[in-house]
């Protein structure tokens, strides 16, 4: 029984779609990766280390994976994750291999399986399927392929095509493994990208001692509003010369607000004194969505925002395994009404742009495709999260195409932490790309050359325009 690595995974049965979709692919499947927003961690490709074990490398640091398995029982401390505190948790490597291989009949029909057997196959050469009878084997081959050279960060970099990867990081980090990168002369495009929320958000943990940091990292007087954005635009600054050309924002809604100077300056005094105005708190996240766009109008950086997801739901499991951890839920998110201030100041700016990502799908035709259909600084992030996935792909394309078209949207990115999976999800994303182009042509709503060229753009082109890269 083969795993799910079937040539013609994700096409059409038709014969002429099939046969369009089977030629769209093969002139996109081997162009290079553009993988601009990411979460894998840049102290890979600084050291250059040899990945510990199958399990550090492919399930731990994986929220995808260990989330379905915490929704059936299994703790995460019996898959490796960290405490907060240093409680103890699961630490070999065999362990957790054959907890996750006795489970892993439960990704039946997930992305997660799509992926994970693409990693198997492709990369570790293994087309044995998974069970908790083949869980030794598995990690017996992958152990011993992780020890060579060209299993290291770097070579896996390279081995994938990957032309240029983003990692994010905090306002106040240091940048030291990017500098080290640097420093090393390894030829590898990895950039970073500037993630402020620690630094806009009140409700963040730490958010007052965070301000002080900044002050301290910046010389910048963060106690007055005027020092506080002045912190901003040099720490922005200090990551674009690490090569950022995005920053990114994950707050809760997509709400904006366009205050005067002088209200904004009022309001910011109070949430420096500790605000614990509800009303107030939501009020700077959106002024301060509206100021990072200003801060792009004028800086170049890519604005993405992220909205609309109840971070850390469970409080049991962010106190005591911190954040990203699984227990990000969707909400319904409102984007006509709360984008309308932004828009109002610097929606109609040709030379910005404001990439818009969602988890709630209701909003595609509705809301997002009209807005990014005639605002110039918009343009639509592709299916993300829980809908990077082949059918929130599919829906995706199908629900954005008529209102917004191909152009403003901006290609795939992967939003991974787990690096061995960014090739499978790139070749989904292009995968879905060409059978939807395939329809479109058997359906004679596009010419068979149009296709062709448009699947070149999905697969690659798109996204180096819209983050400058």
């Amino acid at each position: 029984m083969a795993a799910l690595t079937d040539p013609d995974l994700l096409f059409p049965s038709e014969a002429r779609p099939l046969s369009l979709a089977r030629d769209l692919y093969a002139a996109v499947k081997h162009l290079p990766i553009v993988s601009p927003h990411g979460h894998t961690d840049p102290r890979w490709y600084a050291l250059n280390e040899a990945f510990t074990d199958p399990a550090q490398l492919l399930v731990v640091p994986d929220h995808y994976i260990f989330r379905m398995l915490f929704s059936q029982g299994v703790g995460l401390e019996d898959l490796g994750v960290p405490t907060l505190d240093g409680s103890p948790v699961e630490t070999d490597g065999r362990t957790i291999w054959r907890r996750f291989a006795e489970h892993y009949y439960l990704f039946r029909g997930t992305p997660t399986r799509l992926w994970f057997d693409h990693v198997l196959a492709h990369l570790f050469g293994i087309e044995e399927p998974l069970t908790a009878a083949t869980a030794d084997r598995h990690y017996d081959k992958i152990s011993a392929l992780l020890q060579w050279e060209n299993f290291r960060p770097r070579a896996l970099f390279e081995r994938f095509n990957i032309e240029v990867i983003a990692t994010t990081e905090g306002a106040l980090d240091d940048l030291r493994w990017h500098q080290m990168i640097r420093d090393s002369g390894w030829e590898g495009r990895v950039v970073t990208a500037y993630r402020p929320d620690a630094v806009v958000d009140p409700d963040f943990e730490g958010f007052s001692a965070n301000l002080d940091r900044l002050g301290d990292i910046t010389g910048c007087d963060t106690g007055t509003w005027a020092g506080y954005l002045d912190a901003h635009r040099r720490r922005r600054a200090f990551f674009k010369s690490f090569g950022a050309t995005a920053s990114d924002h994950g707050h809760p809604t997509a709400e904006t607000a366009n205050l005067s100077d002088a209200a904004a300056q009022e309001l910011f005094n109070r949430i420096r004194r500790g605000s614990d105005d509800e009303r107030e708190r939501k009020l700077f996240r959106a002024q301060m969505l509206t100021e990072m766009a200003k801060m792009s109008r004028d800086d170049g950086l890519v604005l993405q925002i992220h909205p609309g997801s109840w971070r850390n739901h469970s409080p049991a499991v962010f106190h005591k395994f911190g954040r990203d951890k699984g227990f990000d839920i969707p909400t319904r998110t409102d984007y006509v009404t709360a984008l309308k201030p932004l828009l109002d100041c610097v929606g109609l700016e040709r030379d910005l742009t404001i990439i818009l990502f969602t988890l709630d799908e209701t909003s595609y035709a509705r809301e997002l495709a009209p807005l990014a259909g005639v605002y110039p600084a918009l343009k639509l992030g592709p299916a993300w999260w829980f809908h990077d996935s082949a059918e929130g792909m599919r829906r995706f394309r199908e629900m954005t195409t008529e209102t917004a078209g191909f152009y403003n949207t901006v290609g795939f990115n992967d939003d991974t932490r787990a690096f061995p999976s960014i090739p499978a999800r790139h070749d989904v994303a292009r995968r879905v790309d060409c059978a939807f182009l395939a329809r479109l042509v058997a359906e004679h709503r596009l010419r068979e050359d149009e296709a062709h060229e448009l699947a070149q753009e999905l697969a690659y082109t798109l996204a180096k325009k819209a983050y400058r890269l």
